[in-house]
């Protein structure tokens, strides 16, 4: 059955997630983090992408991504893309990085909320970015890293 497909328009505000291929790490080190966020910077700039919070994983990665323009299937193809070629040819590397194609919640009627299963209740984007860490137990795995804001 194939996925729905994503409703794009001006405005909207999105939470997007990725996830590296079998779990496998998308970040071996700082410098993979910060070429990330360099390639999110000119992403942002390629499509007029606002991004609001990010949380970098070990093995993923959380965006809340507002589209002004309506872009974001093809602006987040354009950052996975990027990305792993250039964290492929950092790490003398090839294939894919990234599982399958990117997860993107829209927000409801201006708000930024999802529907966490798990719990069972609403939870707002930024506050589930912000628990990630804390809430799947892997402290070890959220560095206390730092960029000044760039977006």
């Amino acid at each position: 059955m194939p996925r729905q497909m994503r409703i794009e328009y001006p405005g909207a505000i999105y939470h997007v997630m990725s996830r590296g291929d079998q779990r496998e790490p998308i970040f071996l080190d700082e410098g993979d983090r910060h070429d990330f966020l360099k390639t999110l910077t000119e992403a942002c700039g390629k499509t007029g992408f606002l991004v609001h919070a990010y949380c970098l994983m070990k093995n993923h990665f959380h965006l809340v991504v507002e589209t002004p323009e309506g872009n974001l299937a093809a602006g987040v193809r354009w950052l996975l893309s990027t990305y792993s070629n250039r964290f492929n040819h950092r790490h003398k590397r090839c294939g894919h990085l990234f599982r399958r194609s990117h997860s993107g919640q829209r927000s409801h009627s201006g708000h930024i909320l999802t529907y966490n299963i798990s719990m069972g209740q609403s939870a707002s984007h930024l506050t589930i970015l912000h628990l990630t860490p804390r809430d799947r137990r892997r402290r070890r795995m959220a560095t206390a890293w730092r960029m000044p804001p760039v977006f």
